[in-house]
């Protein structure tokens, strides 16, 4: 995993692992505004070539660490990151359930988004 570097492009909500120019993974999430900041990632996906290398995790961890670093929540709708953020509570604390509430009222009014 040595190789693989992680970035954020925030414009399109997508979280991406890179084996130099390809992306080889991704969050796709969201920023949820009310009723407070988080971080709403909805899919994590890897390419099949490069499963099992860790690259899912690398981008949960990542994911956890930028919101740290801005002060905002992670509130995890992709199946994914709710397991890994399970395995790892001391990296990923729970989100309140009136957020998680508010994350999924947004995805739903919004259907083309994701």
């Amino acid at each position: 995993m040595s190789d693989i570097v992680i970035r954020d492009d925030r414009a399109a909500g997508r979280l991406e692992a890179l084996a130099g120019d390809e992306v080889v993974g991704h969050i796709e999430y969201f920023v949820l505004e009310a009723p407070a900041r988080a971080l709403v990632p909805v899919h994590t996906i890897v390419e099949p070539a490069h499963e099992g290398k860790g690259i899912a995790g690398s981008l949960a961890r990542e994911l956890y660490t930028i919101a740290a670093r801005e002060g905002v929540v992670v509130a995890p709708l992709c199946p994914y990151v709710v397991k890994w953020a399970a395995r790892h509570p001391e990296e990923a604390p729970a989100a309140d359930p009136e957020l998680l509430d508010a994350a999924m009222e947004w995805l739903q009014a919004h259907p083309g988004r994701f």
